[in-house]
């Protein structure tokens, strides 16, 4: 893979040409800035910013403004490619916090396992509606705990919103031990790019090993060869980093959230 190929690929096309994530959501090219602005269980926040030293305080400054207008936390998604330098510095003392960094990894579909490979008595199951979205928060409180209900219930909000508007934009599957949720995950689409995104996969800490994230990626790869999809991309965190360069994934950038509460 060409690593700054792929890169420059990935920043035009789903950073500076971004499309709305939900349907409730508008993504907005105002000047230097390409953000999403949404309802509140929307994602909300800078996709992309066009800045140096002598412009990066003003359009940061700028931002504040227009989410705090609206009520909403937002957040800044900084890449460690992006510039200027001390960007992550600017935004700390604009009182923006950061979250735990991520590892964004791609891989080309045509070199990813499409043959889900399950533990035995774990089963599959395609969501399609709010019961399966109700099954998809119980594996994700499963999986997090009670400290990210309230996030889950977002989530919720907005992959009901996308499977009964746009569902051509959204894949969610839900593995079960029986009839008991233990992971979870989606996949979503850009249309007119080569990327789709792998979102989710956490599991049950009782039901992790078993190979059940890795059965995930294969059932979302398989429906994106089906799509044309040319690349697979995720923020991967600590945990799934390792099981996805086994896969082939490689990393391409470190993505942190910068998130701005009113």
């Amino acid at each position: 893979m060409d690593h700054q190929a792929v890169l420059t690929a990935y920043d035009r096309q789903i950073r500076r040409g971004a499309q709305a994530d939900s349907p409730g959501a508008r993504v907005e090219r105002d000047g230097a800035v390409v953000r999403q602005t949404g309802a509140a269980h929307d994602w909300n926040g800078v996709h992309w910013a066009d800045v140096d030293e002598e412009t990066a305080d003003a359009v940061i400054a700028e931002q504040i403004r227009h989410f705090t207008s609206l009520g909403r936390d937002f957040e800044w998604k900084l890449h460690s490619h992006d510039r200027p330098a001390d960007l992550a510095d600017r935004l700390r003392a604009a009182g923006f916090v950061p979250e735990p960094p991520e590892t964004v990894m791609v891989a080309e579909v045509a070199d990813l396992p499409t043959e889900p490979e399950l533990p035995e008595g774990v089963s599959l199951l395609p969501v399609t509606d709010a019961s399966g979205v109700r099954l998809m928060v119980d594996a994700h409180d499963a999986a997090f705990g009670e400290d990210s209900a309230a996030l889950g219930e977002r989530l919720a909000q907005r992959v009901l919103t996308q499977l009964t508007e746009a569902p051509d934009t959204i894949v969610a599957v839900v593995a079960m031990a029986g009839d008991v949720p233990v992971s979870s995950a989606r996949m979503e689409f850009c249309p007119g790019t080569d990327f789709a995104g792998l979102w989710g996969g956490g599991t049950a800490p009782q039901w992790r090993g078993k190979g059940i994230y890795r059965a995930l990626v294969a059932y979302r790869t398989r429906i994106a060869a089906a799509r044309g999809c040319r690349y697979l991309q995720v923020d991967a965190s600590d945990d799934s980093r390792p099981i996805l360069r086994r896969l082939g994934f490689v990393p391409l950038s470190v993505t942190t959230p910068y998130v701005y509460a009113p």
